[in-house]
């Protein structure tokens, strides 16, 4: 096909008429696109597939990963390997396309990859690439491994998705009427723009939408201005020029803030997450309004169609004969993996997205003395799950993935997995009676895993973070830890206060419940799974993106 004057390749609807230009350095589209690490791909992911289901006129800026994020493999002793593999996708179209943009003021040559709509059911997606022979090794590097720990490979990765995504448009002849920034990676777009608009800010500004994703401060992206600028980040901008116009004086260059300066409009995903927003960037000048979208995950890719069709007939019996096959079905992966045989009557507790500090994935186990009795309850018997992939350099999260592998080779009803992807992620979704989400708040700026995980009748248990005050009430479609008064405790006193009421309603409510009272507990997964289906499903989300932020006034 031409990808000449590219439209998109189906009938838009009016109502999303505005031609949109969407970068992200990851999307988790389906598994054997192996270019997301986590939250931020399974957001765009799904946002991709409601924009093709509603018809609007989108089109994605990605990175060809050449080794992915990495495969998450076993040493001999059962603890985390990582390594990296090439990936090879025969569904990808050539576009033809080569050009180069300037890295460390050397020319680097770009190639584009296409993703059909018709191939995943997404809006089009373009993959950019350096691994081409024309380049020098080090500029192949470039889209090896998705968030290389390599500072300045970082950094020409942020220029290849901004400048390379908006040269590219160029090049296509789209002419986004906005460029939609996922995150702050692909800000280098903005200092393309200011050129190409012969250095009129305002130009800019109005093609501009930004959607953050980190609720503090320290987690925003800051990087030495003097080397972003020998990386040639600013496309020719002199340093000074790049401190008077973001108006950040100081050597660190904040990605975040300076896109919340060069937006006219950004958005933080969830309503708590809108409000810490706007409290953590109101004391800077010059910020853009917050508004809050939250997230949401796609309907049609992740629900179990025969559990909603079992719910809307009223057909218990199949309701539960079905949750009990996904349970077993789930399982042979459990025996798989680890030789261990689970047992579908068996209430499963699942704890499983990435490894980080503040998501607490050992948290349960931080008491053995609790964590024994509940795992050795014959009364009341549970089994236990954890799976995801710690970022690969992140040590102390590959030490608790490791420390909760030994743990579990102690017990016959708790497993620790490997390869936590999307297609893993369905099956422990499917297998959890219990989904456990336990982040330190207000650290999670949203979690969708929750989401997904109900639409699979799992009863969501989680803190009060991000998505789940919007979502829970506790008791009637899940459970949840009230909120305590976080902002004047300490660290370790909100971890203990979280631990002792996670074993209280768990053991107190929640376990009793399954075994003493199933026909109620079957009715929290149903309230869960109908509470889940508009609200949290990603066809809201791609249509309030146009409503609140595409179609917003300037």
């Amino acid at each position: 096909m031409s990808f000449e004057n590219f439209k998109v390749p189906y009938d838009v609807d009016k109502t999303y008429g505005k031609k949109v230009a969407y970068f992200s350095m990851e999307f988790a589209i389906h598994q054997p696109l192996k270019i997301y690490s986590g939250g931020l791909g399974f957001l765009s992911g799904s946002h991709f597939r409601s924009a093709y289901e509603l018809r609007q006129n989108m089109i994605g800026i990605g990175i060809l990963w050449k080794y992915g994020y990495y495969d998450q493999e076993r040493n001999q002793d059962q603890t985390l390997d990582v390594a990296w593999n090439e990936k090879l996708y025969s569904f990808l179209e050539d576009t033809g396309i080569k050009f180069q943009i300037n890295v460390h003021d050397t020319p680097v040559w770009v190639k584009a990859w296409y993703l059909n709509p018709e191939t995943f059911k997404t809006a089009p997606l373009f993959l950019l690439s350096t691994d081409l022979p024309e380049n020098d090794y080090v500029s192949q590097t470039i889209s090896h491994k998705l968030y290389d720990a390599n500072v300045a490979t970082k950094v020409a990765q942020f220029i290849l998705l901004g400048v390379g995504g908006a040269k590219l448009m160029d090049l296509l002849g789209f002419n986004p009427e906005l460029y939609h920034l996922n995150e702050a990676h692909g800000l280098s777009a903005a200092f393309y723009l200011y050129q190409k608009f012969n250095r009129n800010l305002e130009e800019v500004k109005k093609r501009l939408v930004f959607t953050t994703h980190t609720p503090e401060e320290a987690g925003n992206e800051k990087h030495d201005i003097y080397l972003c600028h020998k990386m040639s980040y600013f496309c020719g901008l002199s340093v000074e020029d790049v401190k008077a116009l973001t108006r950040d004086y100081g050597d660190q260059f904040n990605h975040s803030l300076v896109a919340l300066r060069f937006a006219h409009v950004a958005n933080g995903v969830s309503k708590l997450h809108g409000e810490v927003s706007r409290e953590m960037w109101g004391k800077y000048e010059g910020v853009c309004p917050i508004v809050s979208i939250t997230n949401a995950q796609n309907w049609n890719y992740w629900a179990d169609k025969q559990m909603y069709k079992f719910k809307e007939v009223g057909d218990d019996y199949g309701f539960d004969d079905r949750k009990w096959f996904l349970k077993k079905r789930a399982f042979e992966i459990v025996a798989d993996q680890t030789g261990k045989l689970f047992d579908p009557k068996v209430l499963t507790i699942v704890w499983a997205r990435r490894f980080a500090g503040y998501k607490r994935a050992g948290m349960i186990a931080s008491d053995l003395q609790r964590f024994n009795q509940l795992v050795h309850n014959t009364q009341f018997p549970v089994q236990i799950i954890w799976a995801g992939k710690p970022y690969p350099m992140d040590f102390p999260a590959i030490s608790e993935f490791n420390e909760l592998v030994h743990l579990s080779k102690n017990y016959k009803n708790v497993a620790v997995l490997t390869g936590y992807e999307l297609g893993l992620s369905k099956r422990l979704k499917q297998a959890a009676d219990i989904w456990l989400n336990n982040p330190r708040v207000p650290r999670e700026a949203s979690g969708t895993s929750g989401m997904t995980a109900a639409m699979n009748g799992a009863v969501n248990f989680s803190t009060d973070d991000g998505w789940i005050p919007e979502f829970i009430n506790h008791g009637h479609n899940g459970f949840v830890i009230p909120k305590a008064d976080y902002a004047n405790m300490h660290t370790h006193e909100q971890d203990q206060y979280d631990l002792d009421k996670l074993y209280e309603i768990l053991t107190g409510q929640a376990i009793p419940l399954y075994y003493r009272d199933y026909g109620t507990w079957r009715q929290i997964m149903k309230n869960g799974m109908q509470d889940v289906r508009w609200q949290f499903e990603s066809n809201r989300m791609a249509h309030e993106y146009y409503a609140l932020m595409y179609n917003a006034n300037n």
